[in-house]
């Protein structure tokens, strides 16, 4: 293991494209790199498995990396942090007085000490909505066609299919077929992307950041209307848009 990390430090040093990562730039290969582990274990190919696992375990290292360097923690420090929390959410198997406990028992333990855990900081309960779920498979099959000649000319041609397909989603929405509702959905995402593509973004990047400005917005709201005893369940839309205009002057701030 010091040896990886000796290696990183090195490629830090010494390699341009290394040298140039930062931790945001970083995150879209994690992102990739956890995919492609997904798809390995799904293909039964040990060999692959593990060499996709050190893919995945290499964007832990350059991440530990960069934040030593602002002196921030190390790698080690990831290590500890990851081992008191294993020890301290699996008191089942390391403090005897929970001992015994059947599957059902250990899933109650484990969620009883994530609220505790978490009583500390105020948590939105837009957090219930894991990470994931990316665009990006939409992105490269579009950049792969591209290759073969199958792409517009310029983005102009991207705008006009993604306004053809917002008509068609539009027309969609006048029946009750569900199923074609859907399909006309997933065109009008599939061109959006396409847009995005042709103006040289990384859409899944851009979903992130929104994803991510909204979580932060409204755990604004929610914290602004728990100092007044309300919830968002007690406002009208006037109100929580109202809050929602504070939570982007508080931003820009």
């Amino acid at each position: 293991m010091q040896d990886l990390l000796d290696l990183m430090q090195t490629l830090r040093r010494e390699c341009p494209w290394d040298q140039k990562q930062t931790p945001e730039s970083l995150t879209k290969y994690a992102i990739e790199e956890a995919y492609e582990v997904d798809a390995a274990v799904r293909s039964g190919d040990v060999a692959h498995v593990k060499e996709e696992l050190g893919d995945l375990l290499l964007q832990v290292v350059f991440q530990s990396q960069m934040y030593s360097e602002q002196g921030a923690f190390d790698f080690q420090d990831v290590v500890d942090t990851l081992k008191e929390k294993l020890i301290r959410r699996h008191p089942h198997v390391f403090d005897p007085n929970f001992q015994n406990l059947d599957e059902a028992g250990v899933s109650q333990l484990w969620q009883q000490i994530k609220a505790q855990e978490k009583q500390q900081k105020p948590v939105s309960r837009l957090e219930k909505v894991k990470v994931g779920a990316s665009i990006d498979q939409a992105q490269k099959i579009q950049y792969y066609a591209a290759t073969l000649n199958f792409d517009w000319a310029d983005v102009e041609g991207a705008w006009l299919k993604l306004d053809e397909e917002l008509q068609e989603l539009r027309e969609a929405t006048k029946t009750s077929d569900i199923q074609h509702i859907q399909e006309e959905l997933g065109d009008c995402l599939f061109a959006m992307i396409n847009v995005g593509r042709k103006l040289d973004q990384n859409c899944d990047q851009a979903l992130h950041g929104t994803i991510a400005k909204f979580r932060s917005r409204f755990a604004y709201i929610e914290q602004a209307l728990a100092q007044q005893n309300l919830t968002p369940e007690q406002c009208d839309l006037a109100q929580l848009d109202q809050l929602w205009d504070a939570a982007k002057a508080h931003e820009r701030q």
